[in-house]
């Protein structure tokens, strides 16, 4: 078996002029980071590697899981080419993770997310939110394949409010 958690980075700042990845977290993306990591902490089960795009927001979402999570570095990936918006790009990225790894959290960007969380999973959803967080299952021991996957948990910070 194995287990996809896509998280869509927090909502991000555009006070500042500068380029779209080097844009922070508003305080409001690191209050729902918190909020989500928090509520998922009683889900979650180790061990579990975590990819996240460069992109500030991302990183900046995926250091706060690793914070409440208590992720060690050494399953922690920053990979430059999940700074994506395609759907298609992050899915053959997914596909080629190591099939000894069980459960891969992303985090990555719309509209990529929301895509691929509704071409993986069994519940539709128009759009995963800011801080969003999906957990999709497939019967499967490879993620070369992925088809029929069941989304076994959405969380979304407005629901948690």
């Amino acid at each position: 078996m194995k287990r996809l958690i896509l998280v869509r980075h927090g909502k991000s700042s555009w006070k500042h002029n500068l380029p779209d990845d080097k844009r922070p977290l508003k305080k409001r993306g690191e209050r729902d980071g918190l909020l989500v990591a928090k509520s998922f902490s009683s889900f979650f089960q180790k061990p579990v590697t975590v990819w996240s795009s460069p992109a500030v927001r991302a990183l900046s979402t995926a250091n706060i899981f690793k914070s409440e999570l208590a992720i060690e570095d050494k399953h922690f990936n920053i990979i430059t080419s999940l700074y994506t918006f395609d759907s298609g790009d992050l899915y053959s990225q997914i596909k080629n993770c190591d099939p000894g790894i069980d459960k891969l959290m992303v985090f990555g960007h719309n509209p990529a997310m929301t895509n691929l969380v509704n071409k993986l999973g069994d519940s539709y959803v128009d759009n995963v939110p800011t801080t969003g967080l999906t957990v999709i299952d497939f019967e499967t021991n490879s993620w070369e394949n992925l088809k029929n996957g069941k989304t076994i948990l959405s969380l979304f910070p407005k629901n948690l409010r």
